[in-house]
């Protein structure tokens, strides 16, 4: 027979009202309590019934993921890091690809957030940088939580974790520049991610800190993926005077580039350095394997989630989280020849 909370209510010798307190994760249950239910449900097994408790109730216990990124490996990390916090606290997870670029996404998302009846939803770039989107948001009282490129006060709005891509950035490139690098290019990710601006903010302040001039044909734009890292690298590496290093927006890019100089007979790292940003499976899956800057997506999710979840029990205002992105010294960078 399916154990229930009465089940679980007589086992514990409490309130049924007292187990759903529990199992909503509702504040101000003493931790004796909480423990004598909790050891009743894992003793019975107990599965409460989300679906229904979402229907029965005024509270939500679904968060939204939305995103628009082309990525693989980022969307994965960030749904096991979401999925981590949802389990922890009793909610489920509903995953929403969309177009950041739609003239509809505001309808789209509000629409969502009523029809889906939502708890919370987590926005990553660029959907979390839409100024637009936020008002709609804003004006429907959703709860939602930021993932976004920065590292102060300024850029947070509402709940959000700020990731200090400007910081890694200059780490990496100061790191090619310690190595004697003076010709380095940077191949850029999508303009209208924030990430973007801040890894190329962070490019162009070690160069000057160095006192190294930026050569404009060395500046690339280009957007998240493989095939651009493979256009931008033909690109610079067709110059006369080409770079003898390039810092690549992320993984992805840095990877292509690798596959285009190999094409194009140039020993990795003897004669070029290459080097990435976000440590994802790319840059271990390459040979030879990338230097590149360490962010874990994966733990960056889960604490924004739980963020969400933990302001929405608590309902007050939490100070915005800073990850700082640090590099990851592998194969792929070495001395000018």
């Amino acid at each position: 027979m399916k154990v229930t909370i009465n089940d679980v209510a007589k086992y514990a010798g409490v309130s049924i009202k007292t187990v759903s307190r529990v199992t909503n994760n509702e504040p101000s249950v003493k931790q004796e309590t909480i423990d004598k239910v909790n050891e009743a449900i894992k003793a019975l097994n107990y599965q409460p019934n989300l679906a229904a408790r979402n229907l029965a109730g005024t509270k939500s216990y679904v968060i939204g993921f939305i995103y628009d990124n082309p990525n693989a490996y980022y969307i994965i990390d960030m749904q096991n890091g979401i999925l981590s916090a949802c389990r922890g606290r009793g909610y489920e997870l509903l995953i929403h690809p969309c177009n950041a670029k739609s003239e509809s996404i505001c309808e789209e998302l509000t629409a969502l957030v009523k029809h889906s009846r939502l708890a919370g939803l987590v926005l990553t770039p660029p959907l979390s940088e839409d100024p637009r989107l936020l008002q709609a948001l804003d004006d429907m009282d959703a709860n939602y939580v930021r993932i976004i490129a920065g590292s102060g006060a300024e850029g947070a709005r509402g709940l959000t974790v700020l990731v200090d891509d400007r910081h890694g950035a200059v780490e990496i490139t100061e790191h090619l520049i310690k190595l004697g690098h003076k010709k380095i290019a940077f191949i850029s990710g999508d303009q209208h991610h924030e990430s973007t601006k801040e890894r190329f903010t962070g490019f162009e302040q070690a160069m000057k800190r160095a006192k190294l001039r930026l050569e404009n044909d060395y500046i690339i734009e280009g957007n998240y993926s493989f095939e651009s890292g493979v256009a931008g690298a033909k690109q610079l590496l067709a110059m006369e005077n080409r770079p003898t290093a390039i810092v690549a927006c992320n993984d992805e890019i840095a990877a292509g580039a690798l596959f285009a100089a190999r094409l194009a007979g140039v020993d990795i790292p003897a004669e070029l350095s290459i080097v990435g940003f976000e440590d994802s499976p790319f840059s271990r899956q390459t040979w030879p394997k990338l230097t590149t800057v360490h962010q874990p997506n994966q733990r960056i999710a889960q604490m924004a989630t739980e963020l969400l979840i933990d302001n929405r029990r608590e309902q007050q205002q939490l100070a915005p989280r800073v990850f700082t992105p640090e590099p990851v010294v592998r194969d792929s960078s070495a001395k000018p020849a």
